[in-house]
């Protein structure tokens, strides 16, 4: 059985679906094969399409050519409107994130607007509760792409009860800890050694036991993005 993680209400008050997806279409120049399967795309054509590395990874082709992925990537690209700006903004965090669905974007959105203070260090909050961040700050995996994989697949659980939903938002003061028999996973014991990345203030990490805790909600000044995120563009974007 499911463990139910945090539910979202819908918010009427956003822009229809079926629109704002083909205008992302038209300003991101996808396929219509990407545009289905935008949730599963390479991360390394996510770094592309925004032309950043966005998880700061050595092996990002960003790193070696910044223009865009497909036949039309070398394009030059004309200056972005004020709309294509949030847009782009909202596009990096919902990549940065594993590729989140516009859907589910939404909702996170939507809470974020009914939480006391500002909506965007709110919507910053929100997203690194995830049961998927969580476990990718922590080190127990290398990219949030395998996080979500991990938590889906039963790896993970929290103050003692396995939690497979990667939406699922942690609450301060909360353990988090691979479970016993997949401690030894090579994935996990390399992403812990590795020094690509540090573990962030906000959790207290025990790599030799492989338990985290949530510590504190993070501000944004806190996250460690290897790039300029901004959240602000974001709630501009669904603002307007």
């Amino acid at each position: 059985m499911r463990t139910r993680g945090s539910a979202f209400r819908d918010d009427r008050t956003c822009r229809p679906l079926h629109q704002e997806k083909q205008q992302e279409g038209a300003f991101l120049n996808l396929s219509k094969e990407d545009a289905m399967s935008k949730r599963h795309a390479s991360k390394y054509k996510i770094d592309r399409r925004m032309g950043e590395n966005i998880w700061g990874r050595p092996k990002s082709p960003v790193n070696r050519r910044e223009y865009g992925p497909g036949q039309h990537g070398q394009r030059r690209k004309g200056k972005l409107s004020d709309f294509g700006v949030q847009l782009r903004a909202k596009q990096k965090l919902k990549g940065y994130y594993g590729s989140i669905s516009e859907k589910q974007f939404r909702r996170v959105y939507a809470e974020a607007t009914r939480l006391k203070g500002d909506t965007s260090a709110n919507l910053i909050g929100l997203l690194e509760r995830r049961l998927d961040a969580v476990v990718y700050r922590a080190k127990f995996v290398p990219t949030v792409f395998a996080a979500r994989q991990f938590v889906n697949h039963g790896h993970v659980t929290v103050n003692g009860r396995r939690v497979n939903i990667p939406s699922y938002l942690v609450k301060v003061g909360d353990v988090i800890e691979v479970k016993q028999s997949s401690k030894q996973l090579a994935i996990v014991i390399e992403a812990a050694a590795s020094g690509e990345r540090d573990v962030p203030d906000f959790l207290e990490v025990d790599h030799d036991k492989m338990v985290a805790k949530f510590i504190r909600i993070p501000a944004l000044t806190e996250v460690p993005y290897p790039v300029h995120m901004e959240p602000n563009l974001v709630v501009e974007f669904y603002s307007r």
